[in-house]
């Protein structure tokens, strides 16, 4: 299991300090979502990489669209230097097909994975939207992911154990909404500990809030890692 901070501090700035604090570790996914992204753009992928060398890249901008306009977003996104972007599974298979066989070409791609359900949705909301049962609709936008040829998806630590079931236990999950000893769920509903996320075999885990809210975000890595 690898450990993804979610940067989402308001400003650059505050973003920079954080990865200054933590640069000494090695390896770390750093997620890159709308606001960091849609503010700071490319230049912050590359001050994140002169901070650290080793630190990953995952831009999560959940892409929705046709599939010819998904795939030209995804070509565009590899020629950034991620390492990892993800796509929504609603989108459909074919979308998701065009994806991959855009990025087919490339000597070294990002991985790809796919958003199944939100972790802010309870029971409740997805079924208001999408009318249909959460667990059963993750799992089956995941088989679509995965008869797609992506290579994982993005879902809560409730889903990941089915998920890989109906898959592959090489088939990745990513799992937002951790909360590793327990911290205030903020605005998620499907939470979880890192315990559950590694009896529910997860492959990432994201760790926002608690991290960057700590008084000593390194300290707060330091104990994470070692859980892990």
């Amino acid at each position: 299991m690898e450990l993804c901070i979610a940067l989402d501090l308001p400003t650059k700035e505050e973003n920079l300090v954080l990865l200054e604090k933590i640069q000494e570790h090695n390896n770390l996914w750093i997620k890159v979502g709308f606001r960091s992204y849609i503010r700071d753009g490319k230049a912050l992928l590359d001050e994140i990489k002169a901070i650290n060398p080793t630190f990953k890249i995952f831009l999560d901008l959940k892409l929705y669209d046709i599939p010819n306009t998904m795939a030209d977003a995804a070509e565009e996104i590899a020629k950034l230097g991620v390492d990892m972007f993800n796509v929504h599974a609603s989108s459909g298979k074919r979308a998701m097909q065009s994806v991959m066989e855009r990025l087919k070409p490339l000597k070294k791609r990002p991985i790809v994975l796919a958003v199944t359900a939100l972790t802010s949705f309870s029971n409740e909301e997805f079924a208001d939207v999408y009318n249909q049962e959460l667990a059963a609709t993750a799992s089956k936008f995941a088989k679509d992911a995965y008869e797609s040829g992506l290579d994982g998806v993005v879902c809560s630590v409730f889903e990941s154990q089915d998920i890989k079931k109906s898959t592959s236990n090489e088939f990745l999950t990513l799992t937002p909404g951790i909360r590793p000893f327990g911290e205030d769920a903020g605005d998620q509903q499907r939470v979880a500990t890192i315990e559950k996320a590694k009896v529910a075999l997860v492959d990432y885990i994201v760790v926002g809030r608690p991290i960057y809210k700590a008084e000593d975000p390194q300290s707060k890595i330091e104990d994470i890692l070692k859980e892990l």
